[in-house]
């Protein structure tokens, strides 16, 4: 039997906000600019939109809240996160719907070009995104699931970032290798971050990040 994580909220003094699975850093306020420009960049020219892990929301409500949306979906695992986003936000865009589900069990019901654009940034272990078996298994069904010309941006990826980071946190050189096999292209935006002090997943306090968006006719 799988045991429920424990999932939670913390404010600093500093009105930063950290969200929590067992104790790891999943998710940082900081993040809100990445999540934001990695949202406009995916949905830049409207359609309907499907999201892996909502995390704390900030690219669902910014791919929902776009005014060339159509429908956006979002696939999250865990049902406290869902939660603690709807308490934050009771009132969200009509075009959004959060899907309880496990993103392994969901795919299998993926509908075949549905969508024209894809955000994956779930909480995975980091095995689990170098795993090349796995990702030859369940890329080839996200890509069925894009309309031609769709878009795919995963998690950003971070200059320096640290190989034993608790989080799937990668360089672009890695993030490079794992997915542009599957795509024709890929754009890649250098956007700043300046991270908390005492974040874990970050190779120090600020630096560049690069948000990769890959493509096939």
């Amino acid at each position: 039997m799988t045991s429920t994580p424990d999932i939670s909220l913390v404010h600093d003094a500093n009105g930063g906000v950290t969200l929590l699975i067992d104790g790891v850093q999943a998710m940082q306020g900081w993040e809100a600019e990445l999540m934001w420009r990695s949202a406009d960049l995916l949905c830049a020219d409207g359609g309907d939109f499907l999201e892996v892990g909502l995390g704390l929301g900030y690219s669902a409500l910014r791919i929902a809240g776009h005014p060339g949306t159509r429908r956006h979906t979002v696939i999250e695992k865990h049902a406290d996160v869902i939660d603690l986003f709807r308490t934050g936000h009771p009132t969200v865009p009509g075009n959004l719907e959060i899907v309880h589900a496990d993103f392994f069990d969901h795919l299998k019901r993926l509908p075949q070009a549905a969508y024209d654009g894809i955000f994956f940034d779930p909480e995975l272990p980091r095995d689990l995104f170098e795993d090349r078996a796995l990702l030859d298994e369940f890329m080839p069904r996200l890509i069925n699931a894009l309309r031609p010309g769709g878009r795919f941006v995963p998690m950003f990826a971070l200059d320096g970032a640290v190989p034993d980071a608790a989080t799937c946190t990668t360089t672009p050189a890695a993030m490079l290798d794992r997915y542009l096999r599957y795509f024709d292209r890929v754009e890649m935006v250098r956007h700043p971050y300046r991270a908390y002090v005492g974040t874990e997943y970050t190779p120090s306090d600020s630096g560049d990040a690069f948000i990769l968006c890959f493509g096939r006719a």
